[in-house]
């Protein structure tokens, strides 16, 4: 019965794609709580004129998409079922079937006829969820990313799809953290606001959500601008202030944002968020020069920063390893990864924290670990590590 009920499940799967009624697939309901993969979308896209199945692959911090021809797409879903998830939905213009797998192995299978046959929708690969409509939206025109008629401006596409791919890695970590119901987000070094207004956008108005933002910038005629902006869009829980990330002082932060701060300034941002034990921090770094003027490896690593350019990546990586294992150290769950492809911004990586432990004692382990790490090449110390040891030895 149970291995009828599955390849029943998976021939009605194959059928539907096969007659061009498929509309998408969903598998959920992971078997390992442990696992970093949360659930698959699929869905029909063409391909250069071809059909395909498109599968998004949903994590924590990211997304992954992968198309497939229909017979690897059968077989991925076979794979997934017996690994990976005990749910799975199918949804087609005839006729929805829903299968679901108990601890024991048990396979149980229900249907669902349409009423009103649904037109299956089959979009190009190429094709991208807009988070934040340019329509009718007041704060993107006066930001000059949208003309008066609301359309994107050619000079401004690359900065609307990053705010796009922004919003979309913010999607997926605040459903991924423990956020009061009540919140609220410190956007450090907000700048023009281009971000912060999105973010504003898509918390409050499109998930409803009861966040109040304040946006830290130290250039006062940028304050100003973006005040106004926010008053003619009624944005009311937007505010921002002039101020910089090492001296403004905030009574509350559950999800702190610091995006591009300069050198040590990251490492001030991450230290006020870890202070306010925010649910979540967000940080974009910006230059390395604190590590990289004190790197001088007496082993055979003195070969690679030898060279200039290779002394500057690793910098980078050494002071962004540090940063996301102190993070680890104060109990929060890390993520390094791209922000957004490095043809738009040279500035690509996202340190994403997501607090997991209540703990102001940071886990000896993982100071070993920075204090041997720090050792192989000779670096003395590492700002946030200052910062964060003041504190306790305060």
């Amino acid at each position: 019965m149970t291995q009828n009920s599955l390849k029943n499940f998976l021939d009605f799967f194959a059928t539907s794609m096969q007659s061009n009624t498929f509309i998408k697939i969903t598998l959920s309901h992971k078997r390992d709580k442990n696992t970093n993969l949360n659930n698959v979308f699929g869905k029909v896209v063409k391909v250069k004129n071809e059909l395909k199945i498109s599968f998004v692959y949903r994590y924590p911090t990211n997304d992954i998409t992968k198309n497939f021809d229909f017979l690897t797409a059968t077989r991925l879903v076979e794979e997934m079922l017996r690994t990976d998830f005990f749910q799975a939905d199918i949804f087609t213009a005839t006729e929805n079937r829903f299968l679901i797998i108990n601890s024991k192995g048990e396979v149980k299978m229900n249907r669902k006829t349409v009423a009103l046959a649904e037109v299956p929708a089959y979009s190009h690969d190429n094709s991208k969820k807009r988070y934040i409509s340019p329509q009718n939206n007041i704060y993107l025109n006066e930001l000059g990313i949208t003309t008066a008629d609301g359309k994107i401006k050619n000079s401004m596409e690359d900065k609307y799809r990053q705010i796009n791919k922004y919003i979309e890695i913010i999607d997926t970590i605040i459903h991924s953290a423990a956020l009061p119901e009540n919140f609220s987000v410190v956007d450090m070094g907000s700048g023009k606001g281009y971000l912060t207004f999105a973010l504003y956008d898509y918390l409050v108005n499109s998930l409803k959500l009861q966040a109040h933002i304040t946006g830290v910038e130290f250039r006062e005629e940028l304050v100003e601008k973006t005040n106004l902006i926010a008053h003619k869009a009624g944005f009311g829980k937007l505010h921002f202030k002039t101020g910089s990330i090492q001296d403004t002082v905030v009574k509350k932060m559950d999800m702190l944002i610091a995006l591009h701060a300069c050198d040590t300034a990251t490492d001030e941002a991450i230290y006020s968020g870890i202070q306010h034990r925010a649910a979540i921090i967000i940080c974009a770094p910006c230059c390395h020069k604190q590590i990289r003027k004190q790197m001088n490896p007496d082993n055979v690593l003195k070969h690679i920063i030898k060279y200039g350019i290779l002394a500057e990546r690793q910098a980078e990586l050494l002071t962004d390893a540090l940063r996301a294992m102190l993070l680890e150290a104060y109990g929060y769950k890390t993520k390094v990864f791209e922000f957004i492809s490095s043809e738009h911004t040279p500035k690509n990586v996202l340190i994403v924290g997501i607090k997991r432990k209540q703990s102001i004692i940071p886990d000896e382990n993982i100071i070993q670990q920075i204090a041997e790490l720090k050792k192989l090449y000779n670096i003395e110390s590492h700002f946030l590590e200052t910062l964060l040891h003041k504190k306790i030895s305060s």
